[in-house]
């Protein structure tokens, strides 16, 4: 489950882009936290701190408690050549709500695909999941387990155990996460007994 990160903040007084200029040369990244039924407050956040926060690779999908509210990160705005943070959007959450979050994928077990152990290639199409999650029980990543899979098998949403609580986010039952592809030589060298067999 991932964990709850902790970030403080102060209330922004006026919005705009001078100010939230202003606000970006003190250090400070300015943000919002909205829903929940209540009017969107706008905030600032120290930049180091929210940089920390980014870097811990899971930020997206952890529950972040902004001055004791429950939030779930939404958006983050960088710079396009710096890549510093510019702006957040917070949402305001419950302590069971249900909320969407993008989950990352994790591979398990190559040794035991007897398609890759022949060299076959592990061709991951998604590498983060859209679930439907209870916002305690957020897990930190999907483990997916490669054992049997053979070349020219691909894994689909419905074939893999998703965490406990929580279901796809998308209608979306085929939706291919990986296929095992074969490799270039094996392809051409399967080619090349096609045509003989033809000639």
């Amino acid at each position: 489950m991932s964990e709850t990160l902790t970030l403080s903040a102060e209330v922004r007084e006026r919005a705009g882009k001078g100010a939230s200029r202003a606000i970006r040369r003190q250090g400070r990244v300015p943000a919002v936290i909205y829903g929940n039924n209540e009017a969107p407050t706008g905030i600032h956040l120290e930049e180091r701190e929210l940089v920390k926060a980014l870097g811990t690779g899971h930020f997206m999908n952890s529950v972040v408690m902004i001055n004791g509210t429950r939030t779930l990160p939404k958006d983050v705005q960088f710079h396009p050549v710096t890549d510093r943070p510019l702006h957040v959007d917070f949402l305001r959450i419950g302590e069971h709500s249900t909320v969407h979050v993008q989950v990352p994928v994790r591979f398990v077990n190559e040794e035991g695909s007897p398609g890759l152990k022949r060299g076959g290639v592990l061709n991951i199409v998604a590498h983060e999941l859209d679930l439907v999650v209870d916002a305690a029980e957020i897990p930190d990543e999907v483990v997916i387990d490669l054992a049997g899979y053979d070349v020219g098998e691909s894994i689909h949403i419905d074939q893999i155990t998703l965490p406990q609580g929580a279901k796809p986010g998308t209608a979306e039952r085929d939706l291919t996460i990986a296929t095992i592809v074969a490799p270039s030589g094996l392809k051409s060298a399967e080619g090349d007994n096609e045509t003989a067999a033809g000639a």
